[in-house]
């Protein structure tokens, strides 16, 4: 029988904070017949109102979820109160019933075709007049951009200050135009920079990094294949899953899950799931997406580790990686930390090799979160060394370490560190 999880890692599936409270209302033995669980999957028919019995099944080794309630929340209540029945150790193992083991089969079956699906389409060739054509397009509109980004210097960044959102939502388009999608978000983003303390440091900053990847594209056959496979990928051409699936660098490792965030965009939820390898130490970025109304993949729960083999995007510092293999259900555990100086000489060795790096995951131990006399919140480890933080909530950090050292992983950039979870003796795992 596979190690059971956390409470606070099954509340941390809870799609919203309403689907974790009314979690708490079904998790109740009485309310539930015909549970059992094995090493795959957990199973149980929950009584609902009236006459209505809801089948409700989790696989564990994504997770997945299945419930025949009309909720369109994934989880939904009753997947999440079975959860946290079986990780209270109220759900005993037994044999699959046929429902549950019929779901499970489908679901390994539509894998297996999926990944037929993907080895396929690797062997179909692209169309190189295309490729060629939207070559020509993005070097023209980089081009383009590389003229807007001397006139904004030329000109002085004091105009910055009282400028429109307009200056960079039209460069942004004329990008969109050329087919270089990532690089146009990226100037979207400036706009919000000169409403900040400090803005006219960052906001040259940001225009250097663009101006230093045009180059780069613009001198691309000149660059190690690593570091052209970056300058490609943060202009906006992608590399698809079947390629990284088929081609990408494999590691198979006990991964680490650090933390997750999500963040919202044109109509566009993106999940970032950050894991660091257990036997490699290395780190790793996997993303999903979802529009309005669709579901993230949570397949990945903070706290836990999971044998697998990730499948890495090509790049100088590659990062991103798909989850190419799972060998077992996850169980929970405490990543390994490190010194805050030990975090900074790694963070600085990825960003020599990839300059436009903005994110990068942390996971510190013995971190004790503290106010410094300036009103600032800073983690401080065992050699006194701090990293600011950035979070608009430090209440339940602060409360959960009582002042004393905690195991703290957080997501890295150049406005600090922001908490995802901690690991502490007594309590667990805490997703903030």
């Amino acid at each position: 029988m596979s190690e059971r999880w956390a409470r606070e890692q099954v509340l941390g599936l809870a799609p919203d904070a309403a689907s974790a409270k009314a979690a708490g209302g079904v998790a109740k033995p009485g309310k539930w017949g015909g549970t059992g669980c094995d090493d795959e999957a957990v199973w149980g028919e929950c009584r609902g109102s009236g006459k209505s019995v809801y089948r409700t099944g989790v696989d564990l080794t994504e997770p997945a979820y299945r419930c025949t309630c009309p909720s369109r929340k994934f989880p939904c209540k009753h997947a999440l109160g079975l959860l946290l029945m079986w990780a209270d150790a109220v759900v005993e193992g037994g044999p699959r019933p046929g429902w549950v083991a019929e779901w499970v089969e489908e679901r390994r079956e539509r894998a297996g075709r999926a990944a037929r699906r993907r080895a396929a389409a690797a062997g179909r060739g692209r169309d190189p007049k295309t490729a060629e054509r939207r070559e020509q397009r993005v070097d023209d509109g980089l081009a383009e951009l590389d003229q807007w980004l001397r006139d904004q210097v030329a000109h002085g960044l004091a105009q910055a200050e009282k400028a429109p959102y307009r200056l960079w939502d039209d460069a942004a388009r004329r990008l969109v135009d050329a087919q270089a999608g990532a690089l146009a978000g990226q100037v979207r983003g400036l706009a919000a920079i000169p409403r900040r303390p400090g803005w006219p440091g960052r906001l040259l900053e940001e225009y250097a990094l663009l101006r230093l990847l045009v180059r780069a594209h613009q001198r691309r056959d000149e660059l190690p294949e690593g570091l052209r496979d970056t300058v490609r990928s943060r202009v906006g051409f992608t590399v698809p899953q079947e390629d990284v699936l088929s081609g990408g660098e494999r590691v198979r490792d006990l991964w680490c899950v650090l933390g997750s965030r999500d963040t919202a965009q044109d109509l566009l939820t993106t999940r970032r799931v950050w894991l660091r390898g257990r036997r490699t130490g290395r780190p790793a970025l996997v993303l999903s997406f979802a529009a309005p109304g669709a579901s993230l993949d949570a397949s990945l729960v903070t706290g836990t580790q999971v044998d697998a083999e990730l499948a890495f995007y090509p790049g100088a510092q590659p990062l991103r990686a798909l989850v190419a293999g799972r060998y077992g259900a996850a169980e929970p555990a405490v990543p390994g930390g490190t010194a805050v100086r030990e975090f900074l000489d790694e963070h600085a060795a990825a960003l020599a090799k990839d300059p436009w790096l903005d994110r990068w995951p942390a996971a510190l131990e013995n971190a004790r979160p503290a106010r410094a006399e300036g009103g600032g919140l800073y983690v401080i480890d065992g050699a006194g060394d701090a990293l600011p933080l950035r979070t608009g909530d430090p209440w339940r950090l602060l409360a959960l370490s009582g002042g004393g050292p905690v195991t703290l992983s957080g997501e890295w950039s150049p406005r600090g560190l922001r908490p995802l979870a901690a690991w502490h003796e007594t309590e667990g795992t805490v997703v903030l």
